[in-house]
């Protein structure tokens, strides 16, 4: 069972979409015992870092997120889902994430000829270790984003992409994954990539 938790962020029934599309067995919840029950669970999310971190806080998710994570269980953050996961936000001056990965979220530098947000097809320069992006024979990707993740640790770094600067596009820590874009999105190779989170057991990550 993969658990998608629901804390009013958007972009729930197109994750579950894909997921049931490959076979699995998903709920969208945000009652604390099924997903603490689930074998895997997935933040999605789109819109404002602050709004989002209100939300958690007020449904009483950031607590079960954390012991989540602690228990071993893969856990996958999409865009903003990956964005939570760290320390602090420009977007939202003051607000504190998750902290569960070291960094921040920074607004992407503007560029001429380049608009913001980003919004359209990138690929990907994958890590050889990148469990989530394996086996992926184009690796390009949707994205639609305003802020970037830049992780303190590179070491925690799976992929990156170029849009005016080099933004940390995916991060694999132990058993927490996350990607800056929508696998969702992200026809065929999304699909394999939420095939490859679906595969991963505990304890092998």
């Amino acid at each position: 069972m993969i658990a998608i938790i629901d804390y009013d962020a958007g972009n729930l029934k197109s994750v579950e979409k894909a997921l049931k599309f490959l076979g699995e067995d998903v709920v969208i919840t945000r009652e604390k015992e099924e997903i603490l029950n689930a074998d895997k669970v997935i933040l999605p999310g789109v819109g404002a870092f602050g709004d989002a971190m209100h939300n958690l806080e007020q449904f009483g998710l950031i607590d079960v997120i954390k012991e989540v994570v602690e228990l071993g269980k893969p856990f996958l953050g999409i865009c903003l889902g990956l964005q939570l996961l760290f320390e602090r936000s420009e977007e939202s001056p003051g607000v504190e994430g998750l902290g569960i990965l070291k960094g921040e979220i920074l607004r992407i530098p503007d560029c001429p000829g380049l608009k913001i947000p980003h919004m359209g097809w990138n690929s990907l320069k994958i890590k050889p270790e990148a469990k989530l992006l394996k086996d992926l024979e184009d690796p390009y990707v949707y994205f639609v984003h305003s802020y970037y993740l830049k992780a303190a640790d590179e070491n925690i770094v799976a992929a990156t992409t170029e849009y005016s600067t080099t933004i940390h596009a995916s991060v694999q820590s132990g058993n927490v994954f996350a990607c800056q874009f929508h696998p969702e999105k992200s026809s065929r190779v999304g699909l394999q990539i939420l095939r490859n989170f679906a595969e991963i057991e505990k304890g092998e990550a």
